[in-house]
C-alpha cells in the first residue's frame, strides 16, 4: 500500500507539471492567433489576454498581399526540401563506412568529428570560405555548409552498427558492391533512423535566419524567417495616431505571419513526434 500511494502521488505530482508545461508551451500560440484575428482596436487598445475579441481576418489578407511573403514563403518550403535532401544523402553515405568495423582509422576520424560539435572556426572564416567559393546568393550557401550535422551522423551511425551482418554478408557472397549493399539493402532498412534525422534537418532548416541573412543579399532569396524578422525589428510600429494605428494593426499582420510560418511545422510535429524520440533513444544507445 505504501508503493501503491507512492506511486499515485508520483503520477499525480508528474501530470501536474506535464499540464504546466502544456500551458506554458501552448498559450503563447494562442495569445499570438487571438491577435492575429481580433478586433483591430482591441488590438491596438492592448485588450487581448487569451480569448480573440472579435473575428478579422484582415491581418491575414494583408500578409497574403505583401509580395515578400508569399515569395519568401515559397523561398523557405525550397530551401528546406532541397537542403533536407542534401543532409539525409550525404549523412546515410558518411554514416555507412563509419558503422564498419574494418574501416581504417575509424576512432581518428570519428574523434575529428566529435571534436566539430566543440570547436567553431567561427563566422567570419565560415563567411570567407563562401565567399571564396562564390557560393553566395545562392541555396548551396545554406546547404554545403551544414550537409552534415554530428549528432545526427552518431544517430544513423548507431543505426547501422545495430543492423544484423547477415544480409550484408549474403549480399557480398552474391557479388553485391558496397555501394549497392548501401542504396539497396541498409538504407531501405534505415527508414526509421532517416525518417528521425530528416525531422531534425527540417526543423533546422525552416527556423533558419542566421546563415540566410548573412550568405544572401539579395533580398528577394530571403526565406520567411529572414522576412519575418525584418517586419518584426525594422516596420515601425509607434504611429502618428490612435486612428492610424488601429487602421493598420501592425501587431495584428507580424503575429499573423507568425502563425503562417508556423502551419507547415504544426501539421507534421505530432504525427512525426515518435520519431523525434525514437531518434534521441537511438543517439543515445550507442555513440
Amino acid at each position: 500500500m505504501v508503493g501503491e500511494s507512492k506511486f499515485n502521488l508520483f503520477g499525480v505530482i508528474n501530470a501536474l507539471l506535464l499540464i504546466c508545461v502544456g500551458i506554458i508551451t501552448v498559450y503563447p500560440i494562442i495569445y499570438i492567433f487571438s491577435i492575429s484575428i481580433s478586433d483591430t482596436a482591441s488590438v491596438v487598445q492592448g485588450k487581448i489576454t487569451l480569448f480573440p475579441r472579435g473575428i478579422n481576418f484582415d491581418a491575414y489578407l494583408e500578409v497574403l498581399k505583401d509580395k515578400r511573403i508569399p515569395r519568401a514563403y515559397l523561398n523557405t518550403i525550397f530551401y528546406t526540401s532541397f537542403g533536407t535532401f542534401i543532409n539525409l544523402l550525404i549523412t546515410a553515405i558518411a554514416a555507412y563506412p563509419l558503422s564498419r568495423p574494418n574501416f581504417i582509422w575509424r576512432k581518428y576520424w570519428m574523434l575529428g568529428i566529435v571534436l566539430t560539435m566543440f570547436l567553431n572556426p567561427g563566422i567570419i572564416p565560415n563567411y570567407l570560405v563562401v565567399q571564396g567559393l562564390g557560393l553566395t546568393d545562392s541555396v548551396w550557401a545554406l546547404v554545403i555548409p551544414n550537409a552534415i550535422w554530428t549528432m545526427e551522423l552518431i544517430i544513423l551511425k548507431s543505426f547501422y552498427e545495430g543492423m544484423s551482418d547477415q544480409v550484408r554478408e549474403a549480399a557480398l557472397i552474391d557479388g553485391a558492391s558496397e555501394y549497392r549493399i548501401l542504396f539497396n539493402i541498409v538504407i531501405p532498412l534505415s527508414k526509421p533512423a532517416l525518417a528521425s534525422i530528416a525531422l531534425f534537418y527540417f526543423m533546422g532548416h525552416w527556423n533558419s535566419y542566421f546563415l540566410p541573412m548573412i550568405y544572401l543579399n539579395d533580398s528577394t532569396l530571403y526565406p520567411l524567417q529572414v522576412v519575418l524578422r525584418d517586419m518584426l525589428i525594422f516596420d515601425d510600429g509607434n504611429r502618428s495616431s490612435l486612428v492610424e494605428a488601429a487602421a493598420l494593426a501592425p501587431q495584428a499582420k507580424k503575429n499573423a505571419t507568425i502563425i503562417l510560418s508556423m502551419i507547415p511545422v504544426l501539421m507534421i510535429y505530432p504525427f512525426a513526434q515518435k520519431y523525434f524520440a525514437s531518434g534521441v533513444m537511438i543517439g543515445a544507445e550507442k555513440g
